[in-house]
């Protein structure tokens, strides 16, 4: 393989161009347990994802795990699976069409890609430097950061960027968990579902659970998911006894972040709590861990002990709040380009060619 991929092809005196590639945690291709087999083993083969030394961990991912758990998944994404595809791509694949449109058919163009699954970041980076693109703004669409999953991201774009001969300018999006816009968006999607069916008795604001030592060993995410509520509950203006943070999608026997949803739940409608509102505010787009995860499994669980309304809020998804929400981040992520002129364009390629280009 040579060390470089080669470059595309370019023509003296073309605009220079920025790009956007927001970047999500990935799905397989189909419910089925060979997708989804496929799938884990790229996701769970990532040290960033499992910090198990890899002599360890690697027997048991392919030994153990990956004859066992991709079945149990497949019947749990075929129970979320539409008629378009999965839920995340097809949430991610518009957000990223409705930015464009927000920002403008003279504005950055924009990419999505999945970490893990189709397209990769390393595809989707290629068609913006196919497109022309100079300046290229990572944005992983994950408000609170964690090494797991930021971090993640913005290693398949070093990758991808090891393999580059013209490097182009990259910027990374590191957090947005107390953008005033992504909590304003927060906000408007709670309000919205509270308008149309009424509010709970209690909001349950459930995030992705990380094992409990990403916190001892440097992550932010924990303290950055409390402050996402905090400042969804002041928006809202929900009291500090009528929400609750709680985390999710345990997996393992390692101790992970507390308290978890789902036991949560129960112990609300033990309680006597008869109905919740439960949001998942890390989530920007409806996928397994919000639909089956929470809409099904712990939807359950509550009613099974005691519980008589269970309503969960729909992610931001493509809500105009959150295509604006976005398009105001990436802007001030982005760089101020001045104005090209179609003469000084006309000049330069005429320079280029005096001096011997062919394009």
């Amino acid at each position: 393989m040579p060390r470089y991929r080669p470059e595309p092809a370019f023509e003296h005196g073309q605009p220079a161009r920025d790009g956007i590639l927001l970047i999500n945690l990935g799905t397989p291709a189909a419910p089925t347990k060979r997708a989804v087999r496929r799938y884990l083993a790229e996701f769970l083969a990532d040290p960033r994802v499992v910090e198990i030394p890899r002599l360890a961990w690697l027997p048991i991912l392919y030994g153990v795990i990956l004859n066992q758990r991709p079945a149990r998944s497949a019947e749990k994404y075929a129970a979320i699976w539409t008629a378009e595809g999965s839920p995340l791509a097809v949430h991610t694949a518009q957000q990223a069409r409705l930015l464009a449109q927000a920002l403008g058919a003279d504005g950055p163009s924009v990419e999505h890609a999945m970490r893990y699954g189709s397209p990769s970041v390393a595809q989707a980076l290629q068609r913006l430097r196919t497109a022309g693109c100079a300046r290229i703004l990572v944005f992983p669409l994950y408000p609170q950061y964690a090494a797991s999953t930021t971090a993640s991201a913005f290693d398949a774009a070093g990758a991808w960027l090891a393999r580059a001969r013209n490097v182009p300018e990259l910027r990374c999006v590191k957090h947005f968990h107390d953008h005033p816009a992504y909590i304003a968006a927060l906000a408007a999607s709670v309000q919205r579902h509270w308008v149309a069916h009424g509010r709970g008795d209690k909001l349950v604001m459930s995030f992705h659970g990380l094992p409990r030592y990403t916190l001892e060993r440097g992550d932010p995410y924990h303290c950055e998911c409390h402050k996402t509520a905090r400042l969804l509950a002041q928006t809202l203006g929900v009291g500090a006894s009528d929400y609750v943070v709680t985390f999710q999608s345990r997996f393992g026997r390692a101790e992970w972040l507390q308290p978890y949803t789902e036991p949560t739940l129960v112990a609300l409608a033990r309680a006597g709590v008869q109905r919740v509102d439960v949001a998942c505010p890390g989530f920007v787009a409806d996928c397994l861990e919000t639909l089956e995860e929470i809409g099904i499994v712990a939807r359950a669980a509550f009613l099974a002990h005691g519980g008589k309304q269970f309503a969960l809020v729909p992610c931001l998804n493509e809500s105009a709040e959150w295509i604006s929400a976005m398009a105001t981040i990436a802007a001030e992520h982005g760089w101020a380009r001045p104005a090209q002129a179609p003469g000084d364009l006309a000049a330069q390629a005429a320079r280029a060619r005096a001096l011997g280009a062919v394009r």
